[in-house]
């Protein structure tokens, strides 16, 4: 859920939201506008982390064609069973 909130209280709220947004369980954003339009958004360093690592993937022409090639084979259920998958890595 995203939350909005003015530059002003944002910047009066910063340490709070910091706080906040790191104890949240949720993928919780912060909108903040500037004269009714939104200029920045505020949201959890690993929720940061993740869009950047899906963004570079998403990029990568090699790894969407292996993603693109195990969706097919999975549909086909050309799966392997996860307890041999655990025994082929040693789990």
């Amino acid at each position: 859920m995203t939350k909005t909130m003015s530059i002003t209280q944002a910047r009066s709220e910063l340490l709070g939201l910091a706080d906040a947004l790191s104890r949240s369980s949720a993928r919780d954003a912060v909108a903040v506008t500037k004269r009714g339009r939104p200029v920045l958004a505020l949201l959890p360093w690993d929720l940061y982390e993740s869009l950047v690592e899906t963004l570079e993937i998403l990029g990568d022409e090699d790894l969407m064609k292996a993603f693109r090639r195990s969706v097919k084979e999975a549909r086909a259920g050309r799966t392997v069973p996860w307890e041999k998958a655990k025994r082929d890595l040693d789990l």
